[in-house]
């Protein structure tokens, strides 16, 4: 009331639902003040029934104002506020009007006709409202501007009025409402919620999969902290890749080559799950793991087993003859490990372990298990039971570390997936890789 009877406003001349808002202590708050006129000026919204389409926004305007420009009166604004009451007391969210079959062209001309018996209103039940109420409302929208209340008059009813007699109806409709619009708020929140924790859920588990050799790494990027660099004494690197995939990929189209390497990486995925490992990261036909548990090289031997028996029965899609041919290295020693990137951190190992690694896997023959003399040692300590079956290679040229000895990883004792068989000329020693 105090905006709607206050200077200098004078009154808000185009009160319609759209432009009351109810903020979090259930006051109304009134919006469209003279938004309309500082953009076309005060005389462009006069209704004209030649040139004017009409609107269902015309419903809530006074009949008098459909013929004035749109400057709106305070006995205007009571007009609009009685048509507003009347959609609280029927608990009406559509347009006043909604229940009477007529096009808004025709309520327009009802509403606007002066020789019309009765003024055109929408339905007013007195059985939805109590008796003052109902009063209050017709007075609101007579058809003559003089015989309305003001807003201050309408005050002093309400306040005069006992607690609860005056508008019980309206409260009513309001609480009911805003129970339905709580309820509905309250599932919304509890869905997105949900999505949220769900979506939460699934970022930690990507950076615990992604990060799982490192087990504070993860907290870490997920608490927002930077990771430094760690240190770490002893760490098994595996390395593998497909012999002859040059030449396989140009005898195969690029949507062949990605599903053959999808297919197989799948089935190493798989294989990894069983075993305490980190896959590090996968380069065109290039695979990585690493592990630095209490029994990273027992872990990444048997894993290397596993690879290989499954390689033997692997069958490419659109070239069944041919058989993959993978080439293996493995080695032990110290790296430093630490996150690298922003956007899609990842846990990388560094240092010339790495390096050995690679060079154990490049000196490799296809479909056979490298190893260096440290790793080679490390499997020989688990004796029977769960001892490794190695066959020593010799001594190999490798670039950058002069000669090395290494041995072939054949199987263990407790292993009873097929593997390829070995024959003696395989422990020929190649050139420098």
């Amino acid at each position: 009331y105090r905006f709607l009877v206050g200077e200098p406003l004078g009154s808000h001349g185009n009160l319609k639902p759209f432009d009351c808002l109810v903020d979090g202590r259930m006051q109304v708050k009134l919006l469209g003040f003279g938004l309309w006129e500082l953009q076309h000026g005060w005389t462009y919204r006069t209704y004209n029934e030649e040139t004017t389409d009409p609107s269902v926004s015309s419903y809530w305007t006074a009949p008098e104002l459909l013929w004035l420009p749109w400057s709106g009166t305070p006995k205007g604004d009571v007009y609009s506020f009685a048509i507003l009451m009347r959609e609280l007391i029927h608990h009406q969210d559509p347009g006043p009007f909604d229940d009477q079959n007529l096009t808004p062209a025709e309520i327009i001309h009802r509403i606007k006709d002066p020789t019309a018996s009765e003024p055109h209103r929408p339905s007013l039940s007195e059985e939805e409202g109590n008796e003052i109420t109902v009063v209050m409302v017709k007075a609101c929208w007579d058809e003559s501007p003089e015989k309305r209340p003001t807003f201050c008059s309408i005050k002093v009813l309400q306040e005069a009025c006992p607690e609860g007699e005056l508008c019980e109806c309206t409260r009513d409709s309001v609480v009911s409402k805003m129970e339905v619009y709580a309820n509905h708020l309250e599932e919304v929140v509890g869905e997105r919620t949900d999505q949220l924790l769900a979506e939460k859920r699934k970022m930690d588990q990507l950076y615990k999969k992604g990060l799982p050799i490192f087990s504070f790494t993860g907290e870490q990027l997920i608490a927002g902290r930077s990771v430094e660099p760690e240190h770490f004494e002893s760490v098994t690197i595996f390395f593998s890749d497909i012999v002859g995939f040059t030449k396989l990929c140009s005898l195969s189209s690029p949507l062949q080559v990605v599903k053959l390497l999808n297919e197989l990486y799948s089935l190493f995925d798989h294989i990894i799950k069983t075993c305490d490992v980190y896959k590090v990261e996968t380069i065109g036909d290039a695979y990585m793991v690493a592990s630095k548990q209490t029994s990273h090289v027992d872990e990444i031997a048997t894993m290397s087993l596993h690879f290989l028996g499954a390689t033997i029965h692997f069958q490419i899609g659109h070239m069944p003859k041919e058989k993959l041919k993978l080439r293996t290295g493995l080695h032990t020693g110290p790296v430093v490990a630490g996150v690298v990137g922003v956007t899609m951190p990842r846990c990388c190992p560094f240092g010339d372990t790495m390096n050995v690694a690679s060079r154990m896997e490049s000196s490799s023959l296809p479909v056979r298990i490298q190893v260096s003399q440290s790793t080679a040692g490390i499997l020989l300590a688990f004796g029977v039971g769960g001892g490794y079956n190695l066959q020593k290679r010799g001594t190999i040229p490798v670039k950058g570390k002069g000669e090395q000895i290494t041995f072939w990883l054949k199987g263990r004792e407790d292993f009873n997936i097929p593997l390829p068989e070995f024959a003696e000329k395989e422990a020929e020693v190649p050139g420098i890789f």
